[in-house]
């Protein structure tokens, strides 16, 4: 989660949703949704981001990560919330600059841009590059719908809190 004042970010909070891996797949599923409604619910973000899947070679695996997948899309939606989708080499270009940078280089540079906050791990960190990727994507949409002469002057303040989601990541 972060907020987005202009062309500032600030680090509003960070973690991850999981489910029970003993349970049955439908209560796991069950676990996820609950778990991102809380968030959505705690945090009252205006807009969230999910990161698009690749193919897995395990068509159980792909179709069971689809599943996750939908739920993960379904609470936001549910909730009002236009839910951006960004490829994995979109998300780092978007961070890094480079789209096939490695997981230590988004990690890092995550941190460096929300000022050395204290990231909850790996996925954590996917989640908030998410959020940063729609940020500077939603900047940029921004800037190509403002009239005539208005491009880049500095816009209101605006309150927003992308939550970025991936897989089960809070």
């Amino acid at each position: 989660m972060i907020d987005v004042t202009g062309n500032r970010l600030r680090h509003v909070a960070n973690g991850s949703v999981s489910s029970d891996s003993a349970a049955e797949f439908c209560q796991r599923l069950r676990q996820l949704f609950e778990g991102i409604t809380a968030v959505l619910k705690e945090f009252e973000p205006i807009e969230a981001a999910v990161e698009e899947t690749f193919v897995n070679r395990n068509p159980v695996s792909t179709l069971k990560l689809g599943q996750a997948r939908g739920v993960v899309l379904l609470a936001p939606a549910l909730g009002g919330l236009v839910v951006a989708e960004y490829p994995p080499n979109l998300v780092k270009k978007s961070v890094v600059g480079a789209g096939h940078a490695a997981k230590q280089q988004v990690s890092l540079m995550v941190k460096t841009l929300l000022g050395g906050a204290a990231i909850d791990g790996a996925d954590a960190a996917d989640a908030l590059a998410v959020a940063i990727c729609l940020a500077h994507h939603r900047s940029t949409r921004q800037q190509w719908t403002l009239p005539p002469g208005q491009a880049g002057r500095r816009q209101p303040r605006s309150r927003a809190e992308p939550v970025a989601q991936r897989g089960s990541q809070r």
